[in-house]
């Protein structure tokens, strides 16, 4: 039986909950992708170009840096990868936890949540950003 985890970014609690209930339903363990510097309400206003995630989504190299906790990614062969969707992709929070792990011979299921945009092209960006794995399609949930 493989190993399963479900690791998640959420932003304002949404994604938080759906990555929690999944967990419970798959027997598996839980970790959190958390930013060094939390996002504020301000940080998160789309509609303001100044914005920190306008800045991080506008720019294709950020890399928002992670709390400096740490899961061990070679105990798993399923991970199931959450986030909301930010500009019709993940988050580039996303892309630094999977910059910062070898995923070889992993197998990464991504699940999102949006307010209406869809999982479009989302995971042949995360197959970029974790080299070795298997991404298979998102699910939007």
């Amino acid at each position: 039986m493989s190993k399963k985890l479900v690791a998640y970014f959420s932003a304002s609690g949404v994604t938080a909950k759906k990555a929690k209930t999944l967990a419970a339903k798959l027997g598996a363990d839980l970790y959190e992708i958390s930013p060094a510097v939390p996002y504020t309400k301000a940080d998160l206003n789309w509609m303001d170009k100044k914005s920190r995630s306008s800045v991080e989504m506008n720019n294709p190299s950020s890399r928002p840096e992670l709390d400096g906790s740490k899961v061990d990614i070679a105990a798993y062969d399923e991970i199931h990868l959450g986030f909301p969707i930010w500009w019709y992709t993940a988050p580039t929070i996303v892309l630094t936890f999977l910059e910062s792990y070898d995923w070889t011979g992993k197998t990464i299921y991504p699940f999102a949540t949006s307010g209406g945009s869809g999982f479009g092209k989302t995971a042949d960006v995360l197959a970029k950003s974790a080299p070795g794995a298997v991404v298979k399609p998102g699910n939007m949930l």
